[in-house]
């Protein structure tokens, strides 16, 4: 396996760190992805706006999940989350992909971690304050959306299967494996990765109903646990019967200020789901823009919203629906007809009464969040 953490200057993968990606076609082609062609649309039931959009702009493997939908046959979507902070808009996207593939069927079971290893691991969090937040964390995703009829959640230091897997998973790599797919790395962020390929095909164990297809929602940066995890589900195959997992990918987004990607050190360019609307209208009004130097020469010229961080990444990816609305958003700013100011102020009103219904769904989560966690943690 190749190691792309230092692939060229234009993609840097690091799943534990800073990831950028300037060339996504490159990626694809270096690496063995597949992009959303038409075909792969057509089969969809119900195209998603990630998808319309680009956003999600590749898979491995998603004819697998495909051929279940149209055969009415069960699948699993895996995913999870790293305890250590609210939801923001990163973790929103994540979830809005597993709770779409969850409610393209009802034959689709989820299957979601609470990585409290992996946090207490890279972020040194204790298992009992990560366990409070994924209670906060689950709040989220209920709202969102998610059947708590169609999903197991439990947290990685509770769940015996994943912990087995990844022992036995251990015998099938080598360190200098590990070590060309990840760099250089404290021994247990490896030991995580192991832990995360348990947890992507844990699905697949006869206690979960043997082999099934299964897809993995994941961002760009997270493609080489991906690799390593369908790597040793070929090793495995034999003994075990893995079905190798599909995945799909979406894009690297910048944070609001319009660096690379959000970092908890830059809190200014995080927008978290529960954070005060005063706050969250601070930073809104502060986004970072594609507008010109003066007024008069935005009027002129227009402005550039293919750059602008409250169209591409708060506006197209996250809070507009509607694409004709998009559309005459994208030319009003283009034309000139609107400034920045205004543009963020009609921005806001819609991010505001989004946060605000989410934030009622959410506060009547908290027994439901709590149920699905006791359920699924060891006495």
């Amino acid at each position: 396996m190749e190691n792309i953490q230092n692939m060229s200057k234009d993609i840097v993968i690091d799943p534990w760190g800073t990831s950028y990606v300037k060339d996504y076609s490159k990626l694809i082609k270096e690496f063995g992805m597949r992009p959303f062609t038409e075909d792969i649309i057509r089969r969809l039931p119900k195209v998603h706006r990630l998808i319309k959009r680009g956003i999600i702009f590749g898979h491995r493997d998603l004819e697998i999940i495909l051929d279940a939908l149209e055969k009415n046959k069960e699948y699993a979507i895996m995913t999870g989350i790293k305890p250590s902070g609210p939801f923001h808009l990163g973790s929103k996207l994540t979830a809005e992909e597993f709770i779409y593939f969850q409610q393209l069927s009802n034959k689709a079971f989820g299957y979601y971690a609470i990585a409290d290893l992996e946090a207490y691991i890279d972020n040194k969090l204790p298992l009992e304050e990560s366990y409070k937040i994924a209670i906060d964390n689950l709040m989220d995703l209920l709202a969102m959306g998610l059947d708590p009829e169609r999903v197991y959640v439990y947290r990685q230091s509770e769940e015996h299967s994943v912990m087995k897997l990844a022992f036995i998973f251990s015998r099938g790599v080598t360190f200098n494996t590990l070590k060309a797919i990840y760099g250089d790395r404290p021994f247990g962020l490896y030991f995580s990765a192991l832990v995360q390929a348990g947890d992507i095909l844990a699905p697949q164990i006869p206690e979960r109903g043997g082999p099934k297809p299964t897809v993995v929602p994941v961002g760009a940066d997270q493609d080489p646990h991906i690799r390593l995890t369908r790597d040793l589900a070929h090793k495995y195959q034999k003994d075990l019967g893995f079905i190798p997992p599909a995945a799909t990918y979406h894009k690297l987004l910048r944070d609001l200020t319009g660096q690379i990607k959000m970092s908890k050190r830059n809190p200014m360019g995080i927008l978290y789901l529960n954070e005060s609307l005063e706050s969250a209208r601070r930073k809104i009004m502060n986004t970072f823009t594609g507008g010109r130097a003066t007024a008069e020469e935005q009027k002129r010229l227009g402005g550039k919203p293919e750059v602008c961080a409250v169209f591409i990444e708060l506006l197209s990816v996250h809070f507009v629906e509607d694409q004709k609305m998009l559309e005459e958003w994208y030319w009003d700013c283009k034309t000139g007809k609107i400034l920045c100011g205004e543009c963020k102020a009609r921005a806001w009103e819609i991010i505001e009464n989004w946060l605000k219904r989410h934030r009622e769904k959410r506060s009547k989560m908290r027994d439901i969040a709590e149920k699905l966690l006791r359920e699924h943690t060891l006495s």
